[in-house]
């Protein structure tokens, strides 16, 4: 499977918009701390902004939402194997990316036989408080010869000046957050991505 090599992650339907309309191929809504009703909202606005522009959305965490909005694919991490029910995303037909941060989390992400792995944080990352270190591209080069074809996503402290170094080391995907919303020019920084990931 080839997926789209800029992978951007962000908090609101209406970034989701802004990046497909851009021509952003693949993104993932990350939604924290929020109502029920308003979740579902969010994530349908999001996936009809998909739609609308030929883009593939991830949903994280939510995969009840997912599976009821008829969502393609889902991202869980290794908190969410815990809760959420594999057999019922595989029934739905989701496709499933992984979060992994050690050789045990690989383990287990490889068990339920992803459609991709992400491995981070690969620099230090301000978006949350991380109990791991900083995984560098050597370890992106070991993901990359453990996973075989498995399509293997950087995510963590990425930077349109970083991603080249990840593909370098195989990473297939970059995943950006704050290096977008952060920016003074996001719409100029997306197009920056797209550009170096083209």
């Amino acid at each position: 499977m080839t997926l789209p090599r800029f992978y951007p992650v962000f908090d609101s339907a209406a970034w989701v918009a802004r990046a497909t309309a851009l021509g952003v191929g693949l993104v993932q809504i990350r939604l924290k701390d929020m109502p029920e009703d308003a979740l579902r909202t969010e994530i349908a606005t999001a996936l009809e902004s998909c739609r609308h522009d030929g883009a593939l959305l991830v949903v994280n965490d939510y995969w009840q939402h997912a599976i009821d909005l008829r969502a393609e694919w889902v991202h869980l991490g290794q908190e969410d194997l815990d809760t959420a029910d594999i057999a019922a995303i595989r029934r739905a037909g989701i496709r499933l990316g992984i979060s992994t941060h050690d050789e045990a989390e690989l383990d287990r992400a490889l068990s339920f036989s992803p459609s991709y792995i992400a491995l981070g944080p690969v620099y230090p990352t301000i978006l949350k408080q991380m109990p791991w270190a900083p995984q560098g591209l050597d370890r992106l080069k070991t993901w990359r010869a453990r996973i075989g074809d498995i399509p293997l996503c950087a995510i963590g402290g990425m930077s349109v000046q970083r991603a080249p170094g990840a593909f370098d080391a195989g990473a297939d995907m970059v995943a950006a957050v704050t290096d977008i919303t952060l920016n003074d020019d996001p719409d100029a920084r997306m197009r920056a991505w797209l550009k170096v990931c083209a």
